[in-house]
């Protein structure tokens, strides 16, 4: 009995291990392994070189030029990092011919028009998930990336610094996470930023406002940071920046934006602070003469609309509504399009409003601009007057000339002036020649 019992354990544990291993390791071997396996494959490292050769690309395929062929292999590295695509957009990427890619657009290349490069992808609402690869730098020539509306998750990667020319980058609605993607700061030519409706956290750097960019879209993300001192020093016609965790002060500095803004969303930030003055006072910088449309809607801010914003001579749209806001001036109430509602505007007419419990209770505690410690605008100064022509001096009076004169006077003996020496060879280099012709 014993020995049929010894024999039985035996049994169920020879067949506990050899039923239970190879499920074990079928468990180490999911499908994601080949998956990884064919990333790794198109995996690109300075490392290999920079002749731009990759032993990924099969012996068959053939290209126009280098360009393509990296194209292709940042292209099939992108399709590989896809996880669903509903629309069937990558369907077609196939084959050598990258530029008939479902959102591959091709053109002449900037530095060489006579060879073809890609130089955009759009894939907006393509509800395509998946990360970006870091092989995508190899598209070095786009100068756009539109991938708006879909479920990319992830971060930016950093190989994007090698896009050199581009203009446009829009990665918004997204799933995109992290810090601030310090990548787009060596975008040299990039003039479109648009990351809004993402989950970008953190601060936001000083040198974004230094940047040469048009447009600046930062909107419903998680970004929580003081406005920089510096955002005046930024050209951008369009700065959103609502629903976010800003705070403290609104910058005085925002008054040197004087032609180039044209709209200003602050909105739904809790913003508890005060609006600088001398957005007002400096009037011949001709303040915000641009602007068309500015929200500060949605946030805690408290005392007289200033009248110098609703003056503006081009605003049409003024949106303060939802702040604790008791008096404004009935140039704002003569603007195009204004919203005023949720404030602690009492009287008759202004059914809209807050209650008077929650207004007493709010500005019941009245705010002291100088906690903030906002830093005044210090106007530039006006360049110096032109130093005045000093005069010249005064000519002695001709010599009184003969009654007479039989021949003229005799010239004084010339001074010996020596010439300047010839150019020496080594002081003259020619212009090099362009087009095979010498200027």
């Amino acid at each position: 009995m014993k020995n049929t019992v010894t024999y039985s354990a035996l049994v169920l544990a020879f067949f506990v291990v050899f039923t239970c291993f190879p499920f074990t390791i079928a468990r180490q071997n999911p499908a994601s392994t080949h998956a990884d396996n064919a990333r790794r494959v198109f995996y690109y490292s300075d490392e290999l070189g920079s002749s731009g050769e990759f032993d990924s690309v099969p012996s068959s395929l053939t290209f126009d030029n280098s360009r393509l062929k990296n194209a292709y292999v940042a292209l099939q590295a992108w399709k590989q990092a896809v996880v669903s695509d509903p629309l069937n957009l990558t369907s077609n990427w196939v084959g050598s011919n990258v530029c008939n890619y479902t959102g591959v657009f091709c053109s002449p290349a900037p530095d060489d028009p006579a060879i073809e490069t890609v130089a955009g992808i759009d894939l907006n609402h393509g509800d395509i998930a998946g990360t970006l690869p870091d092989e995508l730098g190899l598209l070095n020539d786009i100068s756009l990336f539109h991938v708006n509306s879909n479920r990319f998750c992830g971060k930016l990667p950093w190989s994007l610094k090698e896009m050199k020319y581009l203009y446009e980058l829009d990665v918004s609605n997204n799933r995109f996470a992290g810090k601030f993607p310090y990548v787009v700061l060596r975008m040299p030519t990039l003039r479109y930023l648009d990351l809004r409706f993402n989950e970008f956290e953190g601060k936001v750097p000083k040198a974004l406002f230094e940047k040469n960019l048009d447009a600046i879209f930062m909107n419903h993300n998680r970004f929580t940071f003081e406005l920089p001192d510096n955002i005046g020093n930024s050209p951008a016609s369009v700065i959103v920046l609502d629903n976010n965790k800003f705070r403290g002060c609104l910058p005085a500095s925002m008054g040197n934006m004087s032609n180039t803004l044209h709209e200003l969303i602050l909105s739904d930030n809790g913003l508890h602070s005060c609006l600088p003055e001398e957005i007002g006072s400096l009037k011949n910088l001709q303040v915000f003469d641009s602007l068309e449309q500015l929200d500060l809607s949605h946030n805690m801010l408290s005392g007289t609309v200033p009248e110098y914003l609703c003056s503006m001579p081009n605003l049409q749209k003024f949106s303060y509504n939802h702040n604790f806001f008791h008096g404004e001036s009935q140039m704002c109430l003569d603007l195009e399009e204004y919203d005023d509602g949720k404030n602690c505007f009492h009287g008759v007419g202004r059914p809209v409003q807050r209650s008077r419990l929650q207004c007493k209770m709010f500005l019941s505690k009245p705010v002291n601009c100088s906690v903030f410690k906002c830093h005044q605008l210090v106007p530039p100064k006006p360049n110096p007057p032109p130093p005045s022509p000093k005069p010249k001096p005064a000519l002695p009076p001709p010599p009184p000339s003969p009654q007479h004169p039989l021949s003229p006077p005799p010239l004084p003996p010339c001074q010996q002036l020596q010439s300047p020496p010839p150019p020496s060879p080594m002081d003259y280099n020619p212009l090099p020649p362009i087009n095979g012709r010498k200027l």
